[in-house]
């Protein structure tokens, strides 16, 4: 069972994060139960499959889904994608998900892991003050947090809000300081070279581990 991310975004709501695992060798998906509520579904009332996740994802979006989801099977890379999914109750959401290799003792890769994070637009101020007020730091960091926030809009094209949503989650998620971490990925940013599409593959494997580095 995926374990439950900590609460970012304020209490008492469908969380806004979560995480999950697929295994290669019989294509099984495993939901955290934030990622189920995201979906619209309670938690344990389902078993995720690849044929329920794309029934939800948005008609333009599915096809780029179902790509990525193969490439992900045939090569193990790590990957990312942006895209829209409607929840059981007919609710548009944007979300962020980003996976890395899961490997085994012997470091074969057998499926991957990941977090899906919904950067659905306009935070509410309520949740902003939450999140402002489990973060203080974020005052005295301003310039790296800036800095941090324009990598992650270049590579995944999201806006300033969506931005700063994942770079604070993260920082919760981990247990990082966000002013820690948002130095680290400016600090790491200038190693990473290439094509667009064979930077943010990089990106993405940065942003899943850039913790273990501080």
């Amino acid at each position: 069972m995926v374990r439950p991310v900590a609460e970012v975004l304020g209490s008492g709501r469908a969380q806004s994060a979560g995480t999950f695992r697929f295994w290669l060798a019989d294509q099984r998906w495993e939901w955290s139960d934030e990622v189920a509520l995201i979906h619209g579904y309670q938690p344990g009332s389902i078993r995720p499959s690849t044929e329920l996740l794309l029934s939800h994802k948005h008609p333009e979006d599915r096809e780029q889904v179902a790509n990525t989801i193969a490439r992900t099977v045939e090569t193990g890379e790590p990957f990312c994608s942006r895209h829209r999914i409607i929840d059981t109750k007919g609710r548009l959401h944007h979300v962020l998900v980003v996976g890395d290799g899961m490997v085994d003792d012997d470091g074969r890769v057998v499926g991957t892991s990941g977090y899906y994070v919904d950067i659905t637009d306009a935070l509410a101020e309520d949740r902003r003050q939450t999140l402002d007020g489990a973060l203080p730091e974020l005052y005295s960091a301003r310039a790296a947090i800036e800095q941090a926030k324009g990598i992650l809009m270049l590579v995944y094209g999201i806006n300033a809000d969506q931005a700063f949503r994942v770079l604070s989650w993260r920082s919760q998620e981990t247990g990082t300081k966000l002013r820690s971490l948002a130095n680290q990925i400016v600090s790491e940013i200038t190693t990473l070279d290439g094509p667009m599409v064979e930077l943010r593959t990089r990106f993405d494997h940065l942003l899943l581990t850039v913790h273990e580095r501080l």
